[in-house]
């Protein structure tokens, strides 16, 4: 995997929370309630994880597939490579 899906990983998160926030800000916090800001959370965890993986680490590679299967969820965004696609 390389550096760029970590960084568009990590972007579309930041994006993410952003946009939660302004929802929140203007309509309250129970408007969050059914949301899928507890994935987002996981998500990113799961890409930091991965960047302190060594190479030698068994999971990295199971990770790194999971990581590319997730940001498939944002191959409409204008910044999503198409290489990334599984």
């Amino acid at each position: 995997m390389d550096d760029a899906l970590l960084g568009f990983l990590h972007a579309r998160y930041e994006e993410d929370n952003h946009a939660y926030a302004e929802v929140a800000h203007r309509f309250g916090g129970d408007a969050l309630l059914d949301s899928h800001l507890p994935m987002l959370d996981l998500v990113d965890a799961l890409a930091r994880e991965y960047e302190g993986m060594t190479a030698g680490d068994a999971r990295r590679a199971g990770v790194g597939y999971a990581l590319r299967v997730l940001a498939q969820a944002y191959y409409e965004h204008p910044s999503y490579r198409e290489e990334w696609r599984l």
